[in-house]
């Protein structure tokens, strides 16, 4: 039931030169832009409708969805794309809103399990878990002596040990092993502890994939969350067709084959110890599931075809499969003993069914395009309303996973949003082409909602530059990672370093650094460089903001949901358009749907995505109203190519040059 409704308060009012928010925020200051934005969500969960808004970066979308939320007097779920933000809204925004409109709003923050220690798990690897390495075990009773003094259990709070320290495997749950009510420590367990929060706060913050996993698709207990929800806010809406296709689909990995195996393992040494053939059985489908993975000789996404062109693949799976069913038998016999043994074999059956699965929908595949009719794995029951799924296998260094993806989530994430009236707010620094928000509405099935767009209150055309060189050669050529350095460096030393290289590939990223590491130690200079892969990712940021004038080359990940503001990041290098593959399984079956329906794919699906994707490259450079900065694009096509106007004219109104010249002047002012 909502809260009562509190007295009004006048947004223009609240969000004023001298207002409750200008008094509680030092240096805070109106924009026009944070005003519009906030009445329109407002507007939107008073009439229970969808709104889709993209505000460019600065404009301080979060205060203008907190506030209209916490005034609106219903409960509101904010889901974001990012932990960090996620942690940002909580220990931060929402209390900084909070206080400043004097609301008595209770607010809960709700993580996927995996970040709170699990009792059960961390008892069972204390008498039983193997550890990699000392510093593990010493990481382990770390964990043991903060569980007995937190109170939340949120692994965030444990500063004492790395976030991946192997030892947190041991000491937590997945949906998979966890005991559910049945667990001897249930009263102590911190993730029921953080849903009974969750159930009686009036905001309660997640994060999408929490969100789509728990709450949507009611996969780990969590169906009355969404019920008695108002409003639903989604940050870094970007994502969320990435993220609701992963989760409207079906995956089954090595990684999950693995764990398995492990705990099966453990859960036989403490309740079977005197039946060694689980042991054998659970040591023999590890190996196999190993053994898979270097069946393949290199990493890549494969389709059906490219998959039966891997006979080494094929046999190895069906040598796992047996394995498998073995292991089943095993468990069988043994189910009894204990809880754990009993939650392995359900978890074994989920795993043949899986995989079954998988091979099923391959059998069944339609023509050319390698999409399998609508067919619905365990307990994904809205994946036949997609209109067929694609089968794909995606190896990686670390392992391999067999996927069905739906070709279109549109019509499953639009049966969601049906039933119980509430407000779906979808906000991002990027979701539309120039004015057009088609592409992402079309995506997610929005048909009714209604869009805002507010540009960025930065000074852009005095403080940014987008440079394009001369002379570039087509990005396909085999030397095009040799154009992109000697195109770059010129750049780079003007602005002495303080520079990201986001490239489209690991490839490229690989090799740019390797010839912009030639090119610092010929210039003799001090100019640290730094790429992606050779630390976490927070500790490279940390790195680059205290050198002051280093250079980074990374690759996707860093595109997004990186925030360097000041001097330290004055230039932003990106080395190709970042189109997506053609030759990926999930959008070659996509691009081939629209053909047939007579659609043009490029501009209908393949541009808003590159469009989208530039866009948040380029938003890592202006991060602050006194960031200044150049944004170089090395590939040609966003000049020589009729499309590449429509890219350049959804970036932020920078100055525009092709002379090296002008950015050497830009940085010497």
């Amino acid at each position: 039931m909502p809260r009562p409704m509190p007295a009004k308060l006048d947004l223009e009012r609240l969000f004023a030169a001298d207002g409750p928010l200008a008094r509680a925020i030092p240096g805070y200051r109106l924009r026009e832009q944070q005003v519009a934005m906030a009445r329109e969500v407002a507007a939107a969960i008073a009439a229970n409708r969808q709104l889709v808004v993209e505000a460019g970066t600065g404009t301080g979308k979060t205060f203008a969805y907190l506030a209209p939320a916490l005034l609106s007097g219903g409960k509101v779920i904010i889901s974001t794309g990012t932990k960090t933000l996620q942690d940002q809204l909580f220990n931060r925004d929402l209390p900084t809103v909070r206080d400043a409109l004097g609301v008595p709003a209770t607010v809960a923050l709700l993580k996927g399990r995996a970040n709170y220690v699990c009792p059960h798990h961390l008892d069972r690897a204390l008498t039983g878990g193997r550890l990699n390495s000392r510093a593990e075990t010493a990481h382990l009773h770390a964990i043991a002596r903060f569980a007995k003094a937190t109170s939340s259990g949120d692994k965030a709070e444990c500063s004492d040990v790395p976030e991946d320290s192997g030892a947190w495997y041991l000491a937590t749950s997945t949906r998979e092993n966890c005991l559910g009510q049945e667990c001897a420590h249930v009263k102590e367990c911190f993730v029921l502890a953080a849903r009974r929060e969750a159930l009686v706060a009036d905001l309660v913050v997640v994060n999408h994939h929490l969100f789509f996993a728990d709450v949507m698709l009611k996969d780990d207990g969590m169906g009355e969350l969404l019920p008695s929800c108002n409003t639903v806010i989604f940050d870094e809406a970007h994502q969320l067709p990435e993220v609701a296709g992963l989760f409207f689909g079906a995956a089954v990995g090595t990684g999950q084959l693995l764990d398995f195996a492990r705990d099966t393992k453990l859960e036989g040494i403490s309740a079977a110890k005197d039946y060694a053939a689980l042991q054998d059985a659970a040591r023999a489908l590890e190996k196999a599931t190993k053994d898979l993975r270097l069946a393949f000789r290199h990493e890549g996404r494969f389709s059906t075809v490219q998959w039966l062109q891997h006979p080494e693949a094929i046999e190895a799976l069906a040598h796992l499969q047996a394995l498998l069913d073995e292991l089943g038998k095993h468990l069988e016999s043994q189910a009894g003993r204990s809880e754990g043994l009993a939650n392995c074999l359900g978890r074994c059956g989920e795993l043949v069914l899986l995989l079954r699965h998988w091979q099923q929908a391959g059998d069944a595949k339609v023509g050319a395009d390698e999409t399998a009719p609508t067919v619905s794995p365990p307990e994904k029951e809205g994946l036949g309303e997609a209109g067929g799924v694609v089968r794909w296998v995606e190896v990686t260094a670390y392992g391999v996973s067999f996927n069905l993806t739906p070709l279109s989530v549109a019509p499953i994430f639009r049966k969601q949003l049906e039933g119980h009236p509430r407000a779906w707010i979808f906000t991002s620094a990027t979701l539309a082409v120039g004015e057009d928000f088609s592409h992402y509405r079309n995506a997610l099935g929005l048909i009714d909602a209604t869009t805002g767009r507010w540009d960025s209150p930065f000074d852009y055309p005095g403080n940014a530059l987008l440079y394009c060189p001369e002379g570039m050669p087509d990005p396909n050529h085999p030397d095009y990672p040799e154009a992109v350095v000697e195109a770059a460096w010129p750049a780079i030393r003007a602005s002495n370093g303080r520079a990201f290289v986001l490239c489209t590939s690991l490839r490229a990223m690989r090799r740019i650094h390797e010839l912009l590491e030639e090119r610092i130690a010929a210039a003799g200079l001090e100019m640290p460089l730094l790429l992606q892969g050779q630390r976490s990712k927070s500790e490279l940021l940390d790195n680059f903001r205290h050198l002051g004038n280093a250079v980074l080359v990374a690759s996707q990940s860093f595109w997004e949901g990186v925030d360097v503001r000041g001097e330290a990041l004055s230039l932003v290098v990106i080395d190709k358009l970042p189109f997506a593959p053609p030759d990926d399984p999930v959008l070659a079956a996509r691009i081939d749907t629209l053909k047939r329906q007579g659609k043009n794919a490029f501009f209908e699906m393949q541009l808003p995505r590159t469009v989208i994707s530039m866009k948040q490259g380029a938003g890592r450079l202006i991060r602050d109203e006194t960031d200044c900065g150049v944004l170089m694009v090395c590939d040609p096509r966003l000049v020589d190519k009729p499309y590449g106007r429509r890219i350049w004219q959804s970036l932020p109104p920078m100055r525009r040059t092709r002379a090296i010249a002008d950015v050497e002047t830009f940085f010497a002012r």
